[in-house]
C-alpha cells in the first residue's frame, strides 16, 4: 500500500482518512483513528483504549488475551495509539509493559518562521501552510492531516509566526485576530497541540506607550491586558516565543535593561494563565568590524546569559540555539547550556536546512542530534525546540525524503536516548512511508544514514562553516562572509585557516567545564570534526591520520562528491512511487550540480592560497 491520501504523502500511510471535524478531545480521535485504520483494510487486533486522566501525557501499551490496551491520559492514549499502530504496520515489536512511556521534555516544539503575507524565511517547502495576503489562512483538512503528523510523534507544541515578526503578524495578537487564531487552535486541540505564538517586544509602542521599557509600569499593565484577552480566546495557548536585541530586534538593551528584566516583564503577564514565555538567547554583535580581532562571535551568548543564572522567573524558557553559531554543519554543543543550572533551558535545533542543503540536498539529521545528545546535559534542558521545514507544498517538506528530519526529531524530542539508534528510527520512517523490498528498504536507510557525512565533507568539513552565499545561504563561496559585519570568519589565507578559539587564542574554548574545555583546547585533542572550529592550523599540519590539512581537506572534498553519485546510483535503484520518484529524481541532479561546485570551488580556494597541488595528482582548476 504506497498512497496516503489526496492531502500529502506522509509517515502515516495507515491513516489514509481525514479525521472527523467533530472530535473535540484526544481520547476521541484515538477511536477515531483507530476506526480509519480498519476502514482502510488494515487488519487490526482487538484495542482497548483506557483514558486514564492522571497519566496526562504518559502511555502504556499492554498485550490482552486478542491484542492489546492503551492506556493514558490526555493526550497520552493518542499517543500510545499512535505508536502502536506504527509498529503494527510496520510489522514491529510492540513494546509492552507495566512502566508507562512519558516524554522526557515537557514542551516539544517546533517554531514556523512563517510571516503573514504568506512567504517563510528560510523555509524551502513552499509558501505558509497558515498565512496567505495579511491574514490568517488555512486549509483545516491539512490542518488535521499536521495534527496527525506532529502528534503521532508527541510534538505538543506550535509557533506559527515568525520570530522575526513583520507587519502584519502582530495582529495574532490583537483581537481583529483573535476569534480566527481560536478556530485554528480548535483544529489542532484534539492532537494534543497548543499554540504558540512569537511576539514584538515594542509592540506596546504601537498602542500610543512611547516606551518598551520592562521597568515601566504602563508597559506591564499593557502586557497583562493583553495576555488576559489572548488567553480568554485560546485559553489553552502554550505562550509567548521572543527574539529580542537581536539582529536589529527591539528589545530591553534599548533602555539599559537586561534580558532577565525584559523576560520576567512578559512571564509576569502569562503566569496567571499558566503560559511560558521562552526567550531565544540568540544575541549578538550582528555590525562587527571585520578587522575587530577581539569579539568573537560564538562567545556572545555565554557572555549575554551566563551570569543571569537564577535570575530568571520560573515560566520563562531560555531557548538556546545547539551551537554557538548558527545551525552550521558542525558545532560544538553551546557552552551556555552547561552554565545556568538554575534556569530553565530549551536546546534549539532547526529542520529547515538553511545551512544543509536547503531541502534539495539529501540530508537526514539524527546522525547530528546523536552527536549532540551525547553531549548536551540533558538534565539542565526541560524543553526542546526545531526551526520548521514545513510549507505548503504538497508533501510538507519539499524533498520527499526530508519528512525524515521532522519523523525522528519528534521521536528524538519524546525520548532523547533513543537517537542512539539512528538507524531504527530511519528505518521505521522508511518503513512507514514507502513499501520497499527489504534490498530496496535497506538502501535508502544507507542514503539517509551517509547523506550527513557526504553533505559535510563537500561544503563544511572539519568545522569550517559560513562558506555559502551571504544572504541565500546556499552554493559555496568560500570567501562570501569573510568581510562581512556577521561575525562569522574562517580566516583563510596563504598560512592556513581556522580560528583559534584556545587559551592562547580568543578563549572561547574556557567558557567550556571540563573534559570539553581541555578537548576543545588542544588541536591534537579536539575532534577532526570540530578542529578548524577552535584552531588555526597551517595547512602541512599534520591530521591524526597522517595526513597533511590540505590533503584532508583536497581529499573530503572529492570524497564528498563521490559520495554523492554513490547516493543518485543508490536512488536510481528504487522503486519509489510518484509523485515521490519524480521529485527525489529532479533534487538529486540539483544536489550532483552543487556537490561538483562545491568540490571545486573550494579546492580551488585553498590551492589558490596554500599552492599545494593535490597528492594523488586529481584535477583541481587554476
Amino acid at each position: 500500500m504506497n498512497a496516503t491520501n489526496d492531502i500529502c504523502r506522509s509517515w502515516l500511510p495507515f491513516l489514509p482518512g481525514d479525521p472527523a471535524e467533530t472530535v473535540r478531545c484526544a481520547y476521541d480521535m484515538a477511536r477515531s483513528e483507530l476506526n480509519i485504520a480498519r476502514e482502510s483494510g488494515m487488519n487490526l487486533p482487538q484495542i482497548i483504549l483506557n483514558l486514564q486522566e492522571d497519566m496526562g501525557e504518559s502511555f502504556r501499551i499492554a498485550k490482552t488475551e486478542d491484542g492489546y490496551q492503551v492506556s493514558g491520559g490526555e493526550p497520552g492514549v493518542l499517543y500510545g495509539t499512535y505508536r502502536l499502530l506504527m509498529a503494527l504496520y510496520a510489522k514491529e515489536k510492540v513494546v509492552c509493559g507495566t512502566t508507562p512511556c512519558k516524554p522526557f521534555y515537557g514542551l516539544r516544539m517546533i517554531n514556523c518562521w512563517d510571516n503573514a503575507e504568506g512567504t517563510v524565511e528560510r523555509g524551502y517547502a513552499g509558501m505558509s501552510l497558515f498565512f496567505d495576503g495579511g491574514r490568517l489562512s488555512y486549509d483545516a483538512r491539512r490542518m488535521r492531516q499536521l495534527g496527525r503528523m506532529l502528534a503521532s510523534v508527541g510534538l505538543n507544541v506550535l509557533c506559527i509566526n515568525n520570530v522575526n515578526v513583520h507587519d502584519p503578524a502582530h495582529l495574532l495578537i490583537e483581537e481583529e485576530w483573535l476569534p480566527e487564531l481560536a478556530r485554528l487552535a480548535d483544529l489542532f486541540r484534539p492532537f494534543g497541540v497548543r499554540l504558540m505564538l512569537s511576539i514584538d517586544y515594542a509592540q506596546p509602542i504601537r498602542h500610543g506607550i512611547p516606551t518598551a521599557d520592562p521597568l515601566d509600569e504602563a508597559v506591564q499593565n499593557w502586557w497583562k491586558k493583553q495576555a488576559e484577552m489572548v488567553y480568554r480566546y485560546v485559553p489553552d495557548l502554550a505562550g509567548f516565543l521572543v527574539k529580542a536585541d537581536s539582529e536589529h530586534r527591539p528589545g530591553p538593551f534599548t533602555y539599559g535593561r537586561n534580558h532577565a528584566q525584559g523576560a520576567n516583564m512578559l512571564a509576569r503577564a502569562l503566569k496567571p494563565f499558566g503560559g511560558w514565555l521562552v526567550w531565544r538567547c540568540f544575541v549578538y554583535n550582528c555590525m562587527q568590524d571585520w578587522r575587530d580581532t577581539q569579539t568573537d562571535r560564538p562567545k556572545a551568548a555565554y557572555e549575554h546569559y551566563a551570569w543571569l543564572d537564577g535570575r530568571f522567573d520560573d515560566n520563562v524558557i531560555l531557548q538556546i540555539k545547539n551551537g554557538p553559531y548558527d545551525f552550521q554543519v558542525s558545532e560544538p554543543v553551546s557552552p551556555l547550556l552547561y552554565a545556568m543550572p538554575q534556569t530553565h533551558l530549551a536546546v534549539e535545533v532547526q529542520l529547515a536546512q538553511e545551512y544543509t542543503g536547503q531541502q534539495i540536498d539529501l540530508y537526514a539529521m539524527a546522525p547530528m542530534w546523536k552527536e549532540l545528545f551525547r553531549d548536551l546535559p540533558a538534565q539542565k534542558v526541560m524543553a526542546v525546540a526545531a526551526v520548521s521545514n514545513l510549507g505548503r507544498d504538497w508533501n510538507f517538506t519539499g524533498h520527499p525524503f526530508a519528512a525524515v528530519n521532522l519523523f525522528t526529531y519528534g521521536l528524538m524530542a519524546w525520548w532523547p536516548d533513543c537517537v542512539e539508534d539512528s538507524e531504527s528510527l530511519m528505518r521505521l520512517w522508511v518503513k512507514l512511508t514507502y513499501r520497499l523490498s527489504e534490498e530496496q528498504e535497506n538502501t535508502l536507510v544507507d542514503m539517509l544514514l551517509n547523506s550527513r557525512s557526504i553533505y559535510a565533507k563537500y561544503a563544511a568539513n572539519l568545522g569550517l562553516g559560513w562558506m555559502v552565499y551571504p544572504h541565500t545561504h546556499y552554493g559555496p563561496n568560500p570567501g562570501g562572509y569573510e568581510f562581512t559585519p556577521w561575525g562569522t570568519y574562517h580566516k583563510a589565507d596563504r598560512n592556513g585557516v581556522g580560528v583559534d578559539r584556545s587559551d592562547k587564542g580568543t578563549g572561547y574554548a574556557q567558557q567550556y567545564p571540563e573534559p570539553f574545555q581541555s578537548l576543545y583546547n588542544d588541536p591534537a585533542a579536539c575532534p577532526d570534526e570540530l578542529l578548524l572550529f577552535f584552531h588555526r592550523l597551517s595547512y602541512d599540519h599534520v591530521m591524526k591520520d597522517g595526513r597533511t590539512l590540505i590533503q584532508r581537506l583536497y581529499d573530503d572534498h572529492f570524497e564528498g562528491l563521490a559520495g554523492a553519485e554513490h547516493l543518485a546510483e543508490q536512488l536510481a535503484t528504487l522503486d519509489l512511487p510518484e509523485p515521490d520518484a519524480a521529485e527525489a529524481h529532479k533534487r538529486m541532479q540539483q544536489q550532483l550540480h552543487n556537490a561538483r561546485e562545491w568540490c571545486d570551488i573550494t579546492n580551488t580556494f585553498f590551492h589558490r592560497y596554500s599552492g599545494v597541488e593535490d597528492a594523488r595528482g586529481r584535477t583541481i582548476y587554476p
